[in-house]
């Protein structure tokens, strides 16, 4: 059975590194990128299984990447789960608004991440 595929975007990079360490640890192919706009580069090219993003980045936000992957017959039906420190009620909203899968707030704890990628995927399959 072929791994399955995430596309991580967040621009911290320690975050990304350690994520992608993890993730990899759990059996998957983590491709990463550090801004919206690397992102839908990435996705114009590749449909990974699970896109994980975050909100706040340079050149495009993640909203903006939610709302091109929503208007693009091709990645439209690609899981989104939103890993952002926007907590507020404003943005979670906005989130679902925008067709994310799960919205997961930061900090958050690598097992627990585990869990929701993996529920994510099996909701996906």
């Amino acid at each position: 059975m072929m791994a399955k595929r995430i596309l991580l975007v967040d621009d911290e990079c320690d975050l990304v590194f350690y994520t992608k360490l993890f993730l990899e640890e759990q059996g998957y192919e983590v491709i990463e990128a550090y801004d919206g706009r690397q992102a839908l580069d990435i996705l114009e090219e590749d449909t990974p299984d699970l896109v994980i993003l975050d909100v706040a980045m340079p050149r495009l936000s993640g909203w903006d990447v939610l709302r091109c992957m929503q208007d693009d017959e091709r990645m439209k039906n690609i899981p989104v789960l939103m890993l952002t420190a926007r907590a507020e009620d404003a943005d979670k909203a906005k989130g679902w608004t925008l067709g994310v899968t799960w919205y997961q707030t930061k900090p958050f704890e690598l097992d627990e991440l585990a869990m929701v990628v993996g529920r994510v995927l099996a909701i996906g399959s």
